[in-house]
């Protein structure tokens, strides 16, 4: 069972100023869809997933991650997978620098000044810890349409299953290395935490983290990169817009892939930085019970103007890189697949993060369930939301009090629970209608 995954990095959706920019950075996506579907076909067989490693949008803007959302559509449409199994993690540009108030700064500055110890005296404080989930106001809400919630008690988030042989799965960990970033962020001074650093491995499974910064970029690097030398088989992040790949032997019969990616819409292009993407190919390999992860890095050609596979990337390193995967082996001995029998298309399954339970909820999260979360969340504006929650009567028309991520997320847990999805996704319809209407005008 191959799982095929589309991985980006730094779209930067909102950052061009002016029309010319606009038109460049536009054609180039276009042919990303293109080149991505004809990739796709080659291998006959649908994408599995979208990962997205940070910086979705470049001001942490509604309107941005609008733009993000229509187009991510449009990519998952044209690789074949279903539009709901992106997977993302924040970049510094995921957060909003108009929200960081003083007191935010200020809290900032204490947690890269003194560690552990200040982050999580504010973590452990719920009015102290919506300081510092404030700028990612806007990012929450479109990453929570895709079931990416951000753990607001500074937990690693929301984890993604993908199955790659009977009794051998892969496990997606979402990291925010934004956690603290501020008005401006220098190299080695950010902050995981204790709490994101420490995931339990599970026998049978691998761990792939995902991750905007590299490890250079934070302050406790040395101890992160202890945990996923132990722990971790693959991390894949962005942020400094030029790919890298190494592959680590931590210890015998085992192995740590760090892939960096290349942006998918750099700031600017030139002789080292242009548009760049992978596709990413996870699978079991039964001669040495091991998880294989196969690269096909995407480079734009500057002169003919469209995208091509990224032959100096790879170093005369083969594409297929089968790593010692100590978890895998601990796990129970699997059946090899029988020869001449089609080979299943993988689903991306969510599950609990099992050290703080996140995702759990109080209903079955059916197919129905997703896409309207995503429509809900993703589509609407904040404004619009609060309008359906007046109408369907889930809270008073007269409520001046402003309604935070988190409580919203309740609400609409609620409903779901109640068995309402039909009256909110028609109120839905209705809100995104009016939406456009107003837009034609």
């Amino acid at each position: 069972m191959t799982a095929i995954f589309m991985h980006l990095s730094d779209i930067h959706f909102g950052q061009e100023k002016d029309g010319g920019r606009i038109t460049i950075n536009d054609d180039a996506k276009e042919q990303l869809l293109e080149d991505a579907a004809a990739e796709i076909a080659k291998l006959g067989k649908s994408a599995t997933g979208i990962i997205v490693t940070g910086d979705i949008a470049y001001a942490a803007k509604y309107e941005e991650y609008a733009k993000a959302g229509k187009w991510l559509d449009r990519l998952a449409e044209r690789v074949g997978c279903s539009r709901l199994d992106i997977q993302m993690v924040p970049g510094n540009h995921d957060i909003d620098r108009n929200a960081i108030t003083p007191i935010t700064k200020f809290h900032l500055d204490a947690v890269r000044e003194h560690g552990d110890k200040m982050l999580d005296m504010l973590l452990d404080d719920e009015v102290q810890r919506e300081v510092l989930y404030e700028r990612f106001a806007a990012y929450r809400d479109f990453s929570s349409g895709y079931g990416c919630d951000l753990d607001v008690g500074g937990a690693y988030s929301a984890d993604v299953v993908v199955t790659v042989a009977p009794e051998r799965t892969v496990r997606f960990v979402y990291l925010n290395s934004a956690l603290i970033c501020s008005l401006k962020d220098d190299e080695g001074k950010l902050i995981l935490g204790a709490r994101q650093r420490v995931f339990t491995p599970i026998d049978g499974e691998e761990m792939v983290v995902l991750v905007h910064h590299p490890l250079n970029w934070l302050q406790d690097s040395d101890e992160a990169a202890r945990y996923f030398k132990s722990r971790a088989r693959v991390i894949i992040s962005g942020h400094e817009h030029f790919p890298s790949l190494t592959i680590m032997a931590v210890e015998e019969e085992c192995d740590l892939l760090m892939l960096a990616a290349g942006a998918t819409a750099p700031d600017d292009i030139d002789e080292k930085y242009t548009y760049k993407y992978n596709i990413l190919t996870f699978d079991w390999d039964d001669g040495s019970d091991a998880l294989a992860v196969t690269i096909n890095p995407r480079t734009w050609n500057f002169e003919m103007k469209r995208f091509e596979r990224d032959s100096r990337f790879l170093e005369g390193r083969s594409e297929r890189n089968v790593l010692g995967s100590p978890y895998f082996r601990r796990g129970v001995s699997p059946v090899a697949p029988v020869q001449g029998v089609v080979d299943e298309q993988p689903q991306a399954h969510a599950v609990a993060n099992p050290i703080t339970g996140s995702t759990e909820v109080d209903f079955s999260m059916t197919e129905d369930v997703r896409l309207v979360r995503l429509r809900f969340f993703r589509d609407l504006p904040e404004d619009g939301r609060r309008r359906i929650l007046v109408e369907l009567d889930v809270i008073p028309a007269d409520l001046t009090d402003r309604l935070d991520h988190t409580i919203e997320q309740r609400f609409f847990a609620k409903l779901v629970a109640q068995g309402r999805l039909g009256e909110l996704s028609a109120a839905i319809d209705a809100a995104i209608l009016e939406h456009k209407s107003g837009e034609d005008e």
